[in-house]
């Protein structure tokens, strides 16, 4: 699928590598390579704050990257041990920091099934936005995902994007009911079939 940036969006590149020019790279070590022969044909969109509504700093950094301090706060003590990790990080401000090669397998859906096929991390490229499932994300986070994805197109058969929750029913509720999805979906201009049906259900 590829067509330009929609107008107001950063437009961004995607190397031969599997990684965005000109924004920040942080490389996490949980990664893994995709299985051979497997297209990435979705985005997974999901949320994080670290603590929980705690918005700034570098605690997902540190997450993704197996460097935080469990005893810093309470929370931590619940996901000790946790080696997780996305391709990208859109912070409150708009700023974007990439973890993972898109070219790679990155540690971000778990336990997960989309279309008849399990294991999304296969084939799925992972999205953090900075925010808490249920309260709603900044507009500066919108643009910017927009032209993520649009990019990403560009360069992957992407023929999808979902909700954490869309993908792991029951187990997982992120982005939640905060998230904007009509707004996501006019701004990609993307055919219907390409968001999940509870979310073509609900857009006006």
């Amino acid at each position: 699928m590829t067509q330009a940036a929609p107008a107001g969006t950063p437009a961004f590149t995607v190397d031969d590598s599997g990684w965005v020019v000109g924004v920040r790279h942080c490389m996490s070590p949980n990664f893994g390579p995709r299985p051979s022969g497997t297209p990435v044909v979705l985005a997974v969109v999901h949320s994080i704050s670290l603590p929980p509504g705690v918005y700034g700093g570098d605690a997902i950094e540190r997450l993704f990257t197996n460097r935080l301090d469990w005893n810093e706060h309470p929370y931590y003590g619940e996901i000790r041990g946790m080696e997780v990790s996305a391709h990208f990080l859109v912070e409150r401000d708009g700023n974007v920091v990439q973890f993972v090669s898109c070219d790679q397998r990155a540690w971000h859906a778990g336990r997960s099934h989309w279309q008849g096929q399990d294991n999304c991390n296969d084939f799925s490229i992972g999205i953090e936005l900075e925010g808490l499932e249920g309260e709603p994300f900044d507009a500066l986070q919108y643009p910017v995902l927009v032209g993520l994805l649009t990019a990403l197109a560009g360069r992957y058969p992407l023929r999808a994007v979902a909700g954490h929750e869309h993908v792991a029913a029951g187990r997982k509720c992120d982005p939640g009911p905060g998230f904007d999805w009509p707004r996501l979906m006019a701004a990609l201009a993307w055919p219907d079939r390409c968001f999940p049906e509870q979310v073509r259900l609900t857009a006006p």
